[in-house]
């Protein structure tokens, strides 16, 4: 898969994919990323990327023109890739949009810098996002962290298939706790049923531990996570005796 970012400044890319998971990832060549200077496709001696808002204000907003020169060329190399402005104003990137993103055939990222962009790139585009009601210099980290979150998913990237699938929010919820050696650390000990060697009943409470997890410190995932009756029974259970109500 190809992912290729336009930015202000490519070298803020190199020493996060050079090393790690993602790293050998590039050297096997199950994934491509290529950090691409928007100067590039600046006209003039100066190479200028922005300018100052019509109508005034303070900062600076980037230029369409630039934007949109190297979307061409990037969508002539890669014709069935996906256009996403990093931008506080779009959705909340989450889990899913990484599942969803992880099954496209490649990803253009635009990040931008000063006080945004002009309104006319957006007709370029496919989907905006950001990571959060907060305002960073750049979307150059949002990139990243989306990369990262969409490149693990592949076929391959992960030396253990399994690992992706348990993670938290991949089935809406936050993940179980974990534990390795020692079995017993500072006075806290591993918990009995994950020393059984019951696979049944070590699913069991993992589950649970989902559910009671999610329940403590998101419970505004379990409105819309895919919940067998089970399951909402035992957080109804969990929210009764949680007021005093056992029953």
């Amino acid at each position: 898969m190809t992912f290729d970012v336009l930015t202000l400044f490519p070298d803020m890319f190199v020493s996060p994919f050079a090393g790690s998971i993602l790293g050998k990832a590039v050297e096997k060549k199950l994934i491509e990323i290529s950090a691409h200077n928007l100067r590039d496709w600046a006209e003039g001696k100066h190479q200028i990327v922005d300018d100052t808002p019509y109508g005034g204000g303070d900062g600076m907003v980037m230029k369409p023109d630039p934007v949109c020169r190297a979307l061409r060329v990037l969508k002539q190399r890669h014709p069935g890739a996906r256009v996403l402005l990093m931008t506080p104003q779009g959705k909340t990137f989450r889990q899913q949009d990484a599942a969803k993103l992880s099954r496209t055939d490649g990803l253009i990222f635009i990040c931008g810098r000063y006080e945004g962009f002009d309104e006319r790139i957006r007709a370029y585009v496919d989907d905006e996002y950001s990571l959060g009601d907060f305002v960073l210099t750049g979307g150059e980290l949002p990139a990243m962290v989306m990369i990262d979150a969409i490149a693990r998913l592949l076929p391959g990237v992960l030396g253990n298939s399994g690992s992706a699938e348990t993670d938290s929010f991949s089935d809406g919820l936050l993940e179980h706790p974990q534990y390795t050696r020692p079995v017993e650390f500072e006075g806290q000990r591993v918990p009995d049923v994950l020393l059984s060697g019951n696979h049944g009943e070590i699913a069991r409470w993992r589950r649970l531990k989902q559910l009671e997890r999610t329940l403590d410190r998101r419970p505004d995932l379990l409105e819309a996570a895919p919940l067998s009756a089970e399951d909402r029974q035992y957080v109804d259970h969990l929210r009764r005796s949680r007021e005093g109500d056992p029953q």
